[in-house]
């Protein structure tokens, strides 16, 4: 037989108040079905309600099939977002294989380029060593070029002192 809120709360020593907040803890497919703005809670769902409150200590076969069907929706929420966990661990690893790659290709660039730095500091010490002694030539032929530039413009009235 229905009953009200109104009843079930002075059945239970509560407040209607208390009812309706029970009500809207329970899981939506567990909500009393409404007529018009009035809940009409049939066994089930007085049941639901206590024991939601604690209340229910019946041990029925209508409790134990009520106890493993939310069992059932829990094991199904949480199968849901161990999935959802899963393809997000997915995506981090892969994230973080390409993330490996990535700085394994900059580790071989760097060498590389480590590589070719020394190849040119090298080439270079070589050319410059090439270089040397035609500047030390030049380096005479200048020195050469002035001493001889001083004694030609050595005017008489300095002649015989050095400049």
């Amino acid at each position: 037989m229905p009953k009200t809120i109104r009843e079930l709360a002075d059945e239970l020593g509560v407040s209607k108040q208390r009812i309706q907040q029970i009500i809207a803890k329970l899981l939506t497919s567990k909500k009393p079905s409404k007529e018009g703005n009035r809940y009409v809670l049939n066994h089930k769902d007085v049941h639901n309600i206590k024991a939601l409150m604690g209340l229910e200590t019946d041990k029925s076969s209508t409790s134990k099939t009520t106890t493993s069907f939310v069992d059932y929706e829990l094991y199904l929420d949480i199968m849901d977002s161990m999935k959802e966990k899963d393809e997000q661990i997915k995506s981090l690893l892969e994230v973080q294989k390409n993330t490996q790659n990535l700085l394994d290709q900059q580790q071989r660039l760097s060498l590389q380029d480590k590589r070719l730095l020394e190849e040119y500091k090298t080439e270079i010490k070589d050319l410059k060593a090439l270089n040397m002694p035609s500047q030390d030539i030049e380096k005479d032929n200048v020195l050469k070029n002035i001493k001889e530039k001083k004694q030609k413009n050595k005017k008489w009235w300095n002649f015989g002192r050095e400049i």
